[in-house]
């Protein structure tokens, strides 16, 4: 039953069309232009999906030009200009030829007789501008000219037969995209003309390039046929010119370039061209345009557009607008030290328009601001809601699309919330249905570094990641890390705590011992750090230096800590943020491993030392240990001692 239904669906559809075509074959063309756009209000309303796509096109081609009550008012006017032309072209379609002919006039004309006398063909390129139906019922390419279009054919297939066999009736060719290019060339080298709608989105075959100063894929279909056949290439639009009339506006024509360069360079300049003489007709008339349509749609995966089957074309002075890219930074200070590689690897790759803004918690705010490859960062308080943080980036200027690095429902609806229309990220928490491009998992291997599950969603929108990865990887080939600190005596610092729990930490002894060793040898400064809940660390580790020590420990902010750790020579650490930290600013550490795994968590770069002792219970990843500590008591002090005074001197 349910399959009946499904397959009577589309002649539902198709009586209803042929119903509403009845109609305004009995209607007066002014009559069909008023129900028209009565019947565009009441889409307006009941069609929300439509209606919000529109007003994102809207606010994307005029957000800088117009403010939002303007844009609003144009929104409404685009929907009654839907509907009108919808009704007067069924009308139109009614009409005998001259009668049609009486309600329009040429401007520009020569052009049209200019590229037809070339005896060439002439190639149109045309938009859903206007009543775009009249380009079927008017020798829009020219008298004498065989006039032909090319079509994707609708998805019913009953209103698709009587569109095809309408507009044979009328001796418009029709030639189906899916079955190639043989036909238009034939028909274009006899000297026929032939239409091709110009305004669509063109998905993995189109050329990116500026539209309303946004890219934008755009078909290089009227270029490649032009080069082909030699045939100019015109741009027609259809324009208002008072109640029930219209012009039809032609540009000059654009014949083949005959200057020796690639293919495809010529073909993307023109088709440049063609969007910019598009956009100055669609100005002129700006309801009349089919603003419903996704024009400006993210691509999928990759809409960093790296890997672009056509290729990326600005033309010398274009202006861009910018492609809002939102990173949700990870709440842990580590875990967003180890994204930073994923988003270097986002950065290198970029489309040129693209604007990094980083989201995160009020704290990690320094390390965002630190970063180079991020544009703009956002923070939020530490207790804000999901729909706290929605409000605040529903604030900014919208997003194009977000990445999420934490893996949790919150992050999903934070995102979701604030209405980004394209989300990615990992399934996990529950959260699938609240992401728009799900990326896969790790596939199951050895133990890899925790930094590869950044870069793959990195990856997955199109980045480079091949040099990140290696420099994961293969650390000897990161670039060596330099002394930052600039003063004139070493500084070696030390990071006793672990806020995950006791189980990652060194006994404070065992770090004192260090310190002492080393301060013998080379009387250098030495400074701990560390969070507020670790005070008592740092008061007992202070009492077993010898000699004067600078406590830092709960008393600096993160910026503070940030320019702090900037004047270390060397940080001595557990398994911490601030280890990824120091790591992160070029600093080098002796990190300290006994209940985590080095291979998922230790510090990346060049210049590090990682000392551990392997014991038949490690890696437990517990907060306690629930025996007797032997990962970290048998770690050797002399060790550690060797390494900070190797990498100091």
């Amino acid at each position: 039953m349910k399959g009946k239904l499904q397959n009577a669906f589309p002649y539902l559809a198709y009586l209803g069309y042929r119903s509403t075509a009845r109609l305004a074959a009995s209607l007066s063309l002014a009559n069909c232009r008023k129900l028209g756009s009565l019947g565009g209000r009441l889409v307006y309303w009941f069609a929300g999906p439509y209606r919000r796509l529109a007003r994102r096109n809207l606010r994307l081609a005029f957000g800088e030009e117009r403010s939002e009550s303007e844009i609003r008012q144009l929104l409404k006017q685009h929907f009654e200009s839907l509907g009108r032309n919808t009704l007067v072209s069924f009308k139109l379609a009614s009409m005998d030829a001259d009668e049609v002919e009486s309600h329009v006039r040429y401007e520009n004309g020569h052009y049209i007789e200019e590229a037809a006398a070339a005896g060439k063909g002439v190639i149109a390129a045309i938009a859903h501008l206007g009543p775009w139906e009249l380009f079927a019922q008017l020798p829009s390419l020219g008298r004498g000219v065989s006039p032909a279009t090319m079509y994707r054919a609708l998805d019913n297939p009953f209103i698709n037969a009587h569109v095809v066999a309408q507009r044979g009736r009328i001796g418009v060719k029709l030639f189906d995209r899916s079955s190639g290019v043989y036909g238009p060339l034939k028909h274009l080298r006899e000297g026929g003309g032939i239409g091709i709608l110009f305004d669509q989105h063109a998905g993995d075959l189109g050329i990116w390039s500026p539209f309303f100063g946004r890219l934008s894929s755009t078909t290089n279909l009227p270029a490649l046929l032009s080069q082909r056949t030699g045939a100019p290439v015109i741009s027609i639009a259809i324009l208002p010119d008072g109640e029930d009339r219209w012009r039809v506006v032609y540009q000059p024509p654009h014949f083949p370039e005959t200057k020796k360069r690639p293919l495809a360079e010529k073909a993307a300049t023109l088709t440049a061209t063609l969007n910019r003489e598009l956009e100055a007709a669609i100005r002129q008339a700006p309801g009349e345009w089919f603003w419903v349509h996704n024009r400006w749609k993210t691509p999928q995966p990759d809409f960093l557009l790296g890997e672009t089957r056509r290729g990326l074309h600005l033309p010398e002075g274009a202006g861009l607008k910018p492609f809002r890219l939102l990173l949700r930074s990870p709440n842990p200070l580590g875990d967003a030290c180890m994204a930073v590689p994923a988003i270097r690897a986002i950065r290198a790759s970029a489309r040129p328009d693209l604007h990094l803004t980083v989201f995160c918690r009020e704290n990690l705010g320094p390390i965002w601001e630190s970063c180079p490859e991020v544009d703009a960062v956002i923070t939020m308080p530490r207790d804000a809601s999901p729909r706290d943080a929605a409000r605040i980036l529903r604030r900014e200027p919208a997003f194009d699309a977000a990445v999420l690095f934490p893996n949790s429902l919150r992050a999903a609806l934070e995102a979701w919330l604030a209405k980004i229309p394209r989300i990615v990220g990992f399934r996990g928490h529950s959260r699938k249905w609240l992401v728009d491009q799900v990326v896969p998992p790790l596939p199951v291997g050895p133990p890899r570094h925790h930094a590869h599950s950044y870069l793959a969603l990195a990856a997955h929108i199109g980045a480079d990641i091949d040099a990140e990865s290696e420099a994961i990887d293969r650390p000897e080939e990161s670039p060596t890390p330099r002394r930052v600190s600039g003063g004139s005596r070493r500084k070696l610092g030390i990071c006793p705590g672990a806020e995950y729990g006791a189980a990652k930490r060194w006994p404070e002894d065992r770090f004192a011992t260090v310190a002492n060793a080393v301060r013998r040898e080379l009387d250098c400064d030495i400074a701990l750090f560390g969070s507020p809940n670790e005070r008592p660390i740092g008061e007992a580790l202070a009492a077993l230096i010898e000699g004067e020590c600078d406590n830092r420990i709960g008393k600096t902010s993160l910026a503070e800590l940030v320019e702090d750790v900037k004047t270390c020579d060397a940080v001595l650490t557990n398994d911490t943020g601030t280890m990824h930290l120091a790591a992160m600013l070029g600093v080098p550490t002796i990190a300290i491993f006994g209940s985590t795994e080095p291979l998922w968590t230790r510090p990346l770069g060049r210049g590090h030392r990682v000392i551990r002792q392997h014991v038949e219970c490690s890696p437990c990843f517990l907060r306690e240990c629930p025996i007797d500590f032997r990962c970290m008591k048998e770690i050797d002090p002399r060790k550690a001692t060797d390494a900070a005074i190797e990498i100091l001197r």
